[in-house]
């Protein structure tokens, strides 16, 4: 293992002042944004730049934070992964991940799971990670479940978009299970 942040299609890498534009692109798919429970009114080009601007600036790691996935033939910008809601204390933390259209069903997502999952369990020492997927989001539960989250729970009509209440489905893995799944990384 040479570079724990690259795959075979995909790099994990900071957010840059330039990815003002796949951020856009990403928000501007209301119906993915709204699958994210995250539609909000139209952004200026300036406030994208600004708030990717912000983000780039801002020291790696944390408690929470977003890495852009990017793709190795052409390093374009192919979406976003995030962690936040980490507790230390009881060692786990949540993820979730936004692949732009024109780049899925590529394995993209799983990818940068897989090496995001690496990172936080065997660098950081966590235990466990959550993710909550809309119940009607058949591709995110898939994406998950193959990769061996085991679902742990239904929050019944928990949100509201497009008119409806919609139910969340709780999944997680433990570093066990994910160790079990996919080789623990080698020490050199």
């Amino acid at each position: 293992m040479t570079d724990m942040w690259t795959g075979e299609k995909i790099r994990l890498r900071g957010v840059e002042p330039g990815d003002w534009e796949g951020f856009r692109d990403l928000a501007r798919n209301t119906l993915d944004a709204r699958g994210a429970g995250l539609v909000e009114p139209p952004r200026s080009d300036g406030s994208f730049r600004s708030w990717t601007a912000e983000r780039a600036g801002r020291p790696p790691g944390g408690e929470s934070f977003r890495l852009v996935v990017e793709t190795l033939g052409d390093r374009v910008f192919a979406g976003a992964v995030t962690v936040g809601e980490s507790d230390r204390r009881a060692g786990r933390f949540r993820t979730g991940i936004e692949i732009g259209r024109r780049h899925r069903r590529r394995g993209y997502a799983a990818e940068a799971t897989v090496l995001l999952l690496t990172y936080m369990f065997a660098e950081q020492r966590y235990n466990k990670c959550e993710v909550e997927v809309h119940a009607f989001n058949d591709a995110s539960l898939a994406l998950y479940r193959a990769l061996g989250f085991a679902e742990e729970g239904r929050l019944r009509q928990h949100e509201f978009f497009a008119g409806a209440h919609h139910d969340v489905v709780l999944l997680g893995i433990t570093a066990a299970e994910h160790w079990a799944a996919h080789r623990r990384p080698s020490v050199r």
